[in-house]
This record gives C-alpha cells, sequence and structure tokens, in this order.
C-alpha cells in the first residue's frame, strides 16, 4: 500500500505520563557496533509489523514502553512500514512525542529506504534523488530533526552504487543522519559500498541482512567481510517469520500471519522437513532449559560479529520473553554440531 494522508483515532491514554522503568538499562547487554563508538543493545525492536494504521495504536505503544522499560534502547522503521505506507513512522511520531521526547538522546531510531514508496520515477530504488527526499519525508512523519541510523535498504541493479553512497554520504553531512547503513546487500555489493563510503569519509556503521538459523547465506563471506571492515551486523527474520518458534509445531494457528496475510510467509514455506527440523531444535531448546525462539536468538548473538538482533512482536510480553535469550546464549561444541546436523 502506497503512502497516503493518515486520519488518526483519538485517544485519551495521549494525558498520560509515561516514566520508564529506572532499572532499564540493568538486565540488557550491549554490543560495539563495528569499529564506531556507538553500543547497540543486544535486541532492537522493529517496527515493519503492527504498527500501522491498521493496527491499535495503544496495542503499539505498549510495545515500545514495554521495550524501553527492558533495556532496548534501538527503534528500527523504514519509510514504506505500515500499511498503509508511511503510517509506521507517523505512529512512532506520535508516540515519540507523548512518550519518549524527554528521552530523545537514550534511544537510537533508524529508517530505510529503497523499496517502493510513492508513484513515479522518484519514488524507489537509490537514486540521490529519491533517498534524500524519501529521509525528508520520514523526518517529518516522526517529528524528528535527525535519525541516528539512515539505511539503504535494497541494492539498486540500475543506480551506480557511487551515486547512492555519496547520497548517504550527503543525508549525513547535512546533518539529517548520524550514521548510515546498508540492508540485503550481498557480499560483492557490500564490499564496494564500504570501501566507497570509507573513501568518501563516512563509513558505513552497519549492515541489516536476512539471517536465521533457516537462512544461513551471510556465513558464506558477508559476516567475514564485516569483521574485517569493521561493520556491525543486525540480522531481521532471526525467528524465519515464527517458523523458529514452538508456534506451528502443533499445526497452523487461525490467528497466525500464515492465516491472516501470507504475503511473506505461507504455508507453502510449512513443509514437513521444515517441521521436522523445527520439532528437533525444539528437543534441543528444551534440554537447554529454553523455548525455541529464545535459543535461535541465541544462536546468532553467540557470534560476536552480530551486534544486535531485530525481533518483531505483537505482544508486549513477547518481548520480555525474547531478552530472556540472554540467560543462557553459549552453545558447546556438541550442541552446535547437533544444530548443524539438524539444519543439514
Amino acid at each position: 500500500m502506497r503512502s497516503a494522508n493518515f486520519h488518526y483515532f483519538r485517544s485519551n491514554s495521549s494525558k498520560m505520563t509515561y516514566t520508564p522503568a529506572l532499572n532499564r538499562y540493568q538486565g540488557m547487554e550491549y554490543r560495539k557496533c563495528g569499529n564506531s563508538g556507538l553500543k547497540l543493545p543486544a535486541f532492537s525492536l522493529g517496527l515493519w509489523h503492527n504498527f500501522g494504521l491498521v493496527n491499535s495504536f495503544e496495542n503499539a505503544r505498549n510495545l515500545l514502553r514495554t521495550a524501553f522499560d527492558q533495556g532496548i534502547t534501538h527503534f528500527d522503521l523504514a519509510n514504506n512500514y505500515g500499511p498503509p505506507y508511511g503510517s509506521a513512522e507517523a505512529n512512532f511520531g506520535r508516540i515519540m512525542n507523548f512518550d519518549f521526547r524527554s528521552y530523545r538522546d537514550e534511544l537510537i531510531i533508524s529508517s530505510k529506504a529503497g523499496y517502493d514508496m510513492w508513484d513515479g520515477p522518484y519514488g524507489n530504488w537509490g537514486s540521490k534523488k529519491y533517498l534524500v527526499a524519501s529521509l525528508d519525508q520520514s523526518l517529518k512523519r516522526m517529528n524528528l530533526d535527525y535519525v541516528d541510523i539512515f539505511y539503504h535498504h535494497r541494492p539498486d541493479p540500475e543506480t551506480p552504487l557511487e551515486e547512492t553512497m555519496s547520497a548517504l554520504d550527503q543525508i549525513v553531512r547535512q546533518g539529517k543522519a548520524l550514521y548510515v547503513g546498508i540492508s540485503n546487500y550481498r557480499q560483492e555489493e557490500a564490499a564496494k559500498s564500504i570501501e566507497i563510503l570509507k573513501q568518501l569519509g563516512t563509513p558505513c556503521l552497519i549492515h541489516q541482512p536476512k539471517y536465521s538459523m533457516f537462512e544461513r547465506w551471510v556465513e558464506d563471506g558477508l559476516l567475514d567481510l564485516l569483521g574485517r571492515e569493521g561493520v556491525g551486523c543486525i540480522p531481521f527474520s532471526p525467528l524465519a517469520q515464527g517458523l523458529l518458534t514452538d508456534k506451528y509445531l502443533e499445526g497452523i494457528p487461525e490467528d497466525s500471519r500464515v492465516k491472516t496475510s501470507g504475503k511473506f510467509l505461507n504455508e507453502s514455506h510449512i513443509t514437513e522437513d521444515r517441521l521436522g527440523k523445527t520439532a528437533r531444535l525444539n528437543t534441543l531448546a528444551q534440554e537447554r532449559g529454553q523455548k525455541l525462539a529464545q535459543m535461535a536468538l541465541a544462536w546468532l548473538l553467540k557470534d560476536e560479529r552480530v551486534t544486535s538482533v531485530l525481533i518483531g512482536s505483537s505482544k508486549p510480553e513477547q518481548i520480555v520473553d525474547s531478552i530472556k535469550a540472554l540467560n543462557n546464549k553459549s552453545f558447546t561444541a556438541d550442541e552446535i554440531r547437533t544444530i548443524d546436523s539438524i539444519l543439514g
């Protein structure tokens, strides 16, 4: 769904005063992001789902409050998150004003551009025209002067990398972002982008790839590249859209994303082979004293090159549950071998 003018429902709770938990930093781990001076929480909250105009505003607000109370300081957005496009940023802007304005300097807020956003030739991909215009729009929606991190969301096969990276450099020099990153870039494209940004004097802070137990392409050179170049890594879809949870072990629930949406995860993805692997992984997780989701998150965090893991949530208690993965994020050699054997 493309961007639109938003008509928000009113909420009396906007007058409520939010006071964050005083001990919010005690239970969270913070990891240095590449060669920078920036630290990110081990878990960051992604606003891809459950923050659009079609979702409950009060639930979105509770999700953000719960995350911050748990020490999650990084909220990750993109221009086209919703639906409709832009509505997640706009809702976040309202919540920012209601609850988090006084805590802006304790927050890392990121956004991205690179996918379809508005009609015409300038609302997609990676031209300087698109990226600069998109960030200007994002800042207005979120009521911010700057974002902490701005990403190019995906490679553009038609725009020279030099133009896309110079747009990111320009955005930092204009004060609209403190750092820049890339997302969905393969190893060769990432290497070129990192080198161009280095030459421009605006280092690439972080890469956001799709990475989970079921999607391990980043291990074929990309993680090594990021480690060598001092670039952080923040995986998205760490639970494979819910496949790496106990949600589907007994069948497909009627209220699951498979049934209600099916756009990014549908019944064809839930094969007997995949379910068999999930069941065996679940057995191992239980032996470790964890839920399957917690083990899958811990498995990513065992690698020091992973700075933070992006989690999504539809309920506040899911956020609290995910963070419990920090209670056991070490794996024995036997456990690693068992996981690799299960995954094939």
